[in-house]
């Protein structure tokens, strides 16, 4: 039996109360119905340091992950989780300063369907194009995936979430050499601050895991949403190279369909949603991401000086715009940044991201040819696929540090 002690924020008490929980891991035998038990303790000294790389560590390898901070009753967040003044200050200014009704849901949704008549489909492709450029992000509706199709993934990943801690421990990992981890923050030990967040993550291609490693509660849904989402992401590239003015199968041709990664996350409700967030300021890495989220909101795109809503819409995906994409369009299309914000409802918050990337990962990748020329030559150099991928995740979510360091 594994007892962990971890120092926790008291918000508003004195500088040296502080509580510690205790976490009881499996056993060798694997017994089931253990308990995460939370215990107070306010004997501690004020004059101890505050040892942050020691607590992330005992955090992470309690396995509990966020949701197991709830479940034991705590009621103040740890400090491994309370952001920098300039982050938070952010976020207030962002949550007490709402943008104008006309403004406030200026992420576009488009309707994808009828794709198959050519000045449909030109209408479609204009509106890709300029919601690409402009935002980096839009929703689509009428896109053939069934709305029961939706829910069921949702209510799957919900479900995967709120199992015990005892049955979640035996996903708990930070590699993916089985094609599938439970984790919480991937950039747990590269970050200034965690995140209030807990994420599945699985390899979907070229192949899914062998299916006994992917959780049973959410199996057969998650084979249905990825088989949907690949067909969506290939009727997705065509649209945005169409809006290059490029040949539709470009991507496809370069492999962007085939390596496909998901993350599954689960936004808990956090007691102090104004000294966190849900996940920091961030671009993602790939050609396009596929979102499924939930009903309750807190996802934000960075947009000018500004944050902006998106808004859940009934049966709508959200689609954005990656950092490789806005490299390969030479900065026609806009990678942005976005976050989540702490969910402060009672109800915990879903959202299922799908990456696409290339599968050629020693392949050469820069602006396409096509795309540069005297009036507009090219603004990034080229790279290695596994030397940028290697950069993102061995640095902590933060801005567009990516598509800067490749910069011209």
């Amino acid at each position: 039996m594994l007892s962990v002690q971890f120092p926790l924020c008291i918000g508003n008490t004195r500088s040296h109360h502080k509580e510690y929980y205790s976490c009881h891991s499996k056993t060798v035998s694997q017994k089931r119905n253990k308990k995460i038990i939370m215990a107070a303790m306010i004997n501690d000294t004020a004059n101890q340091e505050y040892d942050r790389s020691k607590e992330v560590k005992q955090f992470d390898d309690s396995k509990i992950g966020v949701k197991g901070l709830i479940d034991s009753g705590i009621t103040s967040i740890p400090r491994i989780f309370i952001h920098p003044p300039e982050t938070l200050s952010d976020l207030k200014s962002k949550r007490s300063t709402r943008l104008p009704d006309s403004e406030s849901n200026l992420i576009p949704t488009i309707d994808i369907s009828g794709l198959e008549d050519s000045n449909r489909r030109s209408a479609v492709v204009d509106k890709v194009g300029r919601a690409c450029r402009e935002f980096g992000f839009f929703q689509v509706v009428n896109h053939g995936v069934p709305l029961e199709v939706l829910d069921r993934t949702i209510g799957a990943i919900k479900g995967f979430h709120e199992l015990s801690t005892e049955e979640k421990m035996r996903w708990y990992r930070r590699e993916m050499g089985s094609g599938v981890s439970f984790l919480s923050n991937v950039d747990l030990f590269h970050s200034k601050a965690a995140s209030w967040r807990d994420t599945l993550q699985m390899t979907l291609g070229p192949n899914l895991p062998e299916l006994e490693e992917i959780p049973e509660i959410c199996r057969n849904e998650l084979v249905v949403w990825n088989q949907c989402a690949k067909q969506l992401g290939e009727q997705l590239m065509e649209l945005l190279c169409e809006g290059l003015g490029l040949n539709a199968g470009k991507l496809k041709d370069l492999t962007f369909l085939d390596a496909r990664t998901m993350a599954a996350h689960y936004y808990p409700y956090c007691p102090q949603p104004d000294l966190t967030v849900g996940i920091t300021s961030h671009t993602d890495p790939g050609v396009l991401t596929v979102l499924l989220q939930d009903q309750i909101g807190g996802l934000q795109v960075k947009h000018g000086e500004g944050w902006v809503d998106v808004k859940p819409v009934p049966g709508a995906i959200v689609i954005n715009v990656g950092d490789i994409m806005q490299i390969l369009s030479n900065d026609e299309y806009k990678s942005s940044e976005h976050r989540v914000l702490a969910n402060g409802c009672h109800d915990p918050r879903i959202s299922i991201a799908i990456f696409f990337n290339p599968l050629k990962r020693d392949s050469l990748f820069g602006p396409f040819p096509e795309l540069i020329s005297p009036e507009k030559p090219a603004v990034y150099r080229e790279f290695i696929y596994t030397d940028y991928i290697k950069r993102f995740f061995t640095k902590e979510l933060d801005g567009k540090s990516l598509t800067n360091y490749y910069k011209l």
